[in-house]
């Protein structure tokens, strides 16, 4: 009976580290860099860098230019 507490234990904790990990990945790929227009860099307080295609500072500062 001890054994099967253990394994249950055991099993359970696994699964709980499994959605842990799949939370993990989700939250990276939603964290992803989108892109933004030169208009809404500036909005946000930026400066468009056109020849990097970044926007520089801001509240968009590093994302993409498109």
């Amino acid at each position: 009976m001890r054994i099967r507490r253990i394994l249950a234990a055991v099993i359970a904790t696994a699964a709980l580290a499994g959605l842990g990990l799949t939370g993990a990945a989700t939250a990276t790929a939603q964290g992803a860099a989108s892109y933004v227009t030169p208009s809404e860099c500036k909005q946000g307080g930026g400066t468009p860098d056109l020849t990097e295609n970044r926007c520089k500072g801001g509240t968009h500062d590093g994302q993409p230019v498109d």
